[in-house]
């Protein structure tokens, strides 16, 4: 019995684990849930590819909608053949010389082929550049930069029909231009909010790179409000990563809606093509532009009369602001629209007609924008109070003239100049200087001879500072001799040479 007792029980155990359902359900569970997972990846699967499908889908159909109003401009320009193109030298009137030079072309206008033709006196330059038709009479928005200096005009049509277009207006100080030609019934853009934009937006850009037409690239709005790029005189860029090449200029920048927010107008680039860092005119500031231009051919800005500068923590703290948004005026023009209104040296500007005040450049842009005789309120913050005043915007002052005179002396010293920005900056190992860049030199120049180079930064003429273009603009004579202070790296020097009558 107890044998009998001892052999059962192995018998036994076996036949009650078989038995046991626990393993059994478990696997059952497992392989539910397997095969859960593995319908839920390919649902997902299949849910993510018809996302990508339906967003190529809305892609196809915005190009297909914008690109009929995308047009390829073609411009030529006759310029002195002194140059003779002889080693990298800009001829003095090409608008697009100084992008020849290795140093300017981190900034892209339109991508110039030019023809050598030593034996005449003069040459003929060719470019190419973008725009789009804003109407459906013929219209046509671009960038003063490939049509403004332009002695021909010529427009292509995605239909293939060909144009030549006359110059209507252009604005060198936002590179704005509007052109048009003799037709009817043109496909036309809708422009859109450039204010409603978000970063990380999809945005396309549609043009003429290296000449290959109605090319279409895609990307986001990778910042907005960007300035002192030292591209124009009043920046307030859209930056994109969606690529922007040479020839892509003056095209249009879209919505997911096909609506036009910007002009593409140039890229940041070291290596001298495509590095994800596009700039655009946003379509808000160049619809008032391009009312002006084709009513009157020329831009009127608006005039305050005041220097001002961004407020800093330091400064907020001396001034007793809590908060650090806000501009300082420095400086009050005698008789300008500010010291009528009582604006004073020191004031902390708030508030512009009940709105913030982000930065210098954006209120820049807005005043210049104002009508002259446009009524503004500024909320301001003197010795610890908050006031409002009421300003009148005035016209203002012309200074084309005094400017074309200091051009023409650059010229003739060989000099190309801009602004030393803060990217330039420390490039160039410029950080904590004041002074304007040496954009680039004319071989064989009384600048060249001198011993002047491209990146050399002035920062005194005749023994005045100087920070800006502009100022050099006042401040160089028109004969007689000239005292540069310039630094290259860390070394500074003095360089002179004559002006002769």
């Amino acid at each position: 019995m107890n044998e009998m007792q001892l052999s059962r029980k192995p018998n036994m155990l076996p036949v009650r684990k078989f038995v046991n359902p626990r393993p059994l359900m478990i696997r059952v569970v497992l392989m539910v849930f397997l095969s859960f997972l593995w319908v839920s990846g390919a649902s997902a699967d299949q849910t993510g590819l018809a996302s990508l499908r339906n967003l190529g889908n809305d892609f196809a159909n915005i190009v297909k909608d914008v690109s009929p109003a995308v047009v390829f401009i073609k411009v030529e320009q006759r310029v002195d053949n002194q140059s003779a193109l002889t080693g990298g030298g800009a001829a003095p009137n090409d608008p697009f010389g100084l992008f020849n030079d290795e140093f300017m072309r981190r900034f892209f206008g339109p991508q110039y082929r030019q023809r050598q033709v030593p034996q005449q006196q003069q040459q003929v330059v060719v470019g190419q550049g973008s725009g789009f038709i804003m109407s459906a009479d013929g219209y046509i928005l671009t960038n003063n930069h490939v049509a403004g200096k332009a002695d021909k005009i010529s427009v292509k049509l995605e239909d293939g029909r060909e144009f030549d277009a006359k110059l209507i207006g252009t604005d060198a100080h936002s590179d704005v231009a509007v052109i048009k030609i003799n037709a009817k019934n043109l496909p036309v853009l809708s422009m859109g909010n450039s204010d409603d934009l978000k970063v990380g937006e999809w945005v396309l850009a549609i043009g003429n790179p290296f000449g290959l037409s109605h090319t279409v690239t895609a990307g986001i709005v990778s910042a907005k409000g960007r300035s002192s790029i030292g591209i124009a005189d009043y920046e307030d860029f859209i930056q994109t990563d969606a690529a922007i090449n040479p020839g892509n200029s003056g095209g249009p920048l879209v919505n997911l809606d096909g609506k036009v927010v910007g002009i593409n107008t140039a890229i940041f680039s070291r290596s001298g093509g495509y590095m994800g860092i596009g700039f655009t005119i946003p379509i808000n500031m160049v619809k008032t532009i391009r009312d002006q231009l084709i009513a009157d051919g020329k831009v009127t800005r608006g005039y305050l009369g005041v220097s001002i500068q961004d407020i800093t923590p330091e400064l907020a703290k001396s001034f007793g602001l809590k908060t650090h948004q806000g501009i300082v005026v420095a400086d009050v023009m005698k008789n300008s629209p500010a010291d009528k209104s009582g604006l004073k040296r020191s004031d902390v500007l708030l508030e512009l007609n009940g709105k913030a005040i982000q930065n210098v450049a954006k209120f820049r842009n807005q005043i210049a924008l104002f009508a002259p005789g446009k009524g503004i309120q500024l909320t301001i913050w003197r010795q610890g109070k908050q006031q409002t005043l009421s300003v009148t915007i005035e016209k203002r002052p012309e200074t084309e003239q005094v400017s074309s005179k200091g051009i023409e002396r650059l010229e003739k010293l060989g000099l190309a100049l801009t602004p030393l920005t803060p990217q330039l900056s420390e490039q160039l190992g410029y950080q904590g200087e004041n002074g304007v860049l040496i954009a680039a030199v004319q071989d064989s120049s009384v600048a060249a001879l001198s011993g002047l180079r491209p990146g050399m930064l002035i920062q005194e003429i005749n023994q005045k500072p100087v920070s800006s273009v502009e100022e050099v603009l006042q401040v160089l004579p028109e004969t007689g001799n000239v005292l540069l202070l310039v630094r290259q790296g860390q070394q500074v020097m003095f360089v002179t040479f004559s002006l002769n009558p």
